[in-house]
């Protein structure tokens, strides 16, 4: 498999640059998770960093490269995202509730 060097910004990776796999398409993956054990025997410690464009090209604007920045929150994303999907709200999964309170409008 092939592998690119890729830097790294932000959190307890900053400045350094690791080689990283990369898919079939020729592109590093979009998320990088690094599990880093805990010192006490508990769980480990997920770093998550997101890539993003390193520039882009002067005429075409097409991504020059990848660097991967710290995402302290390290929400799960990615995914696909369907046009006709509803939107993703802020306390849930983004289903609605019908108005008597049941999630798909049956009662009983």
């Amino acid at each position: 498999m092939k592998s690119q060097d890729t830097p790294f910004e932000g959190g307890p990776l900053d400045g350094r640059v690791l080689p990283v796999l990369l898919g079939p398409t020729g592109h590093p993956p979009k998320t990088y998770r690094i599990p880093v054990p805990d010192a006490a025997g508990g769980p480990p410690t997920v770093l998550v960093y997101r890539r993003v464009p390193r520039g882009h090209s002067r005429r075409l604007g097409v991504p020059t490269g990848w660097k991967y920045l710290f995402d302290p929150e390290g929400k799960r994303g990615g995914g696909l995202r369907w046009p006709w999907s509803r939107p993703e709200r802020a306390g849930g999964t983004g289903a609605v509730a019908a108005p008597d309170g049941s999630p798909d409008g049956t009662q009983g």
